[in-house]
């Protein structure tokens, strides 16, 4: 490479082959400076998985729900027995809330019936489109995320399968008020729709809580706005208000939800080695990553160029040249060349 060419691709000015500013020393400092930011990356991430591998992975996790379901309603009479030991704990540790919580907002027809509509519907619409969201928009994200969240589901399946559980609301004999049959709101648990794809007897841990934790980290975590992260860290809080007023899980049950996501959380940092949300640092310039010149060695070298670049003398320029030939041909036109 010539002198030029590489004085042209280190910033420096033509000529300068020597110290900081020559061609080996800035070509050494951006060769160290890029190998150094290279080593300081996270490992490549790949991009969105196949949208047929996640369609088989959703239903697969279904119809291992689904055979949940079926299996558990054997064990009745344990689940309802547990639920009774559950609350008689809390009693003792004085951490039994849901009872008051219960019958305060019950009061409230407006409040309690719009909680009835939330926890039906917004543990599904929520976490899908979550889902969906991080795929279409945070790709490097969604494979982590993802795995924690199936990860957190599966494990929660496994407690329903062996810890069947009744909700607070079976327990009527201790004063506990089942809001969705009080209110006939629609979807009621009596109804056979809703029978046939809810299983009632898996709260523990709530699915609930999993789920909506899991958004909400997600939110908060990717979001770029701040009113939507703090939405999201708000969605979990929400849904545990909920979960209690409307007797559908004990307080023991949101704290093995949250313990069953970190659960979660924990097997996909060891599964891939990676953290589940990938937040891409502040963007930097692309030549002062590479260990580039700075803006003021980059416009100094531009006018250096340019100084270089031929032109032709002007008149007193060519008569000061004609007066010093016969003394100093040769160091005059040195000063021309560098001159010129």
């Amino acid at each position: 490479m010539s002198t030029a060419a590489a004085d042209h691709l280190s910033g420096g000015a033509p000529g300068s082959a020597s110290g900081p500013s020559g061609p080996s020393g800035a070509a050494g400092s951006g060769t160290s400076a890029g190998r150094r930011s290279r080593l300081r990356r996270w490992p490549r991430r790949p991009g969105r998985p196949h949208l047929l591998v996640e369609l088989t992975f959703s239903v697969a996790l279904y119809f291992a729900y689904s055979r949940t379901r079926r299996w558990v309603p054997r064990h009745e009479t344990a689940a309802l027995h547990r639920a009774r030991e559950v609350w008689h704990a809390e009693r003792w540790l004085h951490l039994d809330p849901e009872l008051a919580i219960n019958h305060a907002v019950n009061h409230v027809d407006w409040l309690i019936v719009g909680m009835n509509y939330y926890y039906a519907t917004l543990h599904f619409v929520v976490t899908l489109g979550t889902l969906i969201w991080v795929y279409a928009r945070h790709p490097s994200s969604y494979r982590g995320a993802r795995t924690a969240l199936y990860t957190a589901t599966l494990l929660a399946l496994i407690g329903f399968a062996f810890c069947a559980l009744a909700p607070p609301r079976f327990l009527t004999d201790q004063g506990f008020i089942d809001t969705v049959v009080t209110h006939h709101t629609w979807g009621s648990w009596d109804s056979g729709h809703v029978s046939s794809v809810s299983n009632e007897y898996a709260a523990m841990p709530s699915v609930h809580i999993v789920w909506s934790g899991w958004a909400g980290l997600t939110i908060a975590a990717l979001a770029r706005r701040t009113w939507v992260r703090v939405l999201g860290l708000c969605y979990p809080l929400v849904t545990f208000t909920v979960i209690l007023s409307t007797a559908n899980h004990f307080v023991t049950d949101a704290v093995a939800g949250a313990l069953t996501l970190a659960l979660g959380f924990l097997a996909q940092r060891l599964l891939t080695g990676l953290p589940a949300y990938h937040l891409p640092g502040p963007v930097r310039p692309s030549v002062a990553a590479a260990g580039g010149p700075s803006p003021a060695r980059r416009g100094g070298s531009a006018s250096a160029v340019t100084v270089a670049s031929p032109r032709p003398g002007t008149a007193a320029e060519q008569a000061a040249a004609r007066r010093d030939k016969g003394s100093g041909g040769g160091s005059a036109g040195t000063r021309t060349h560098s001159r010129g």
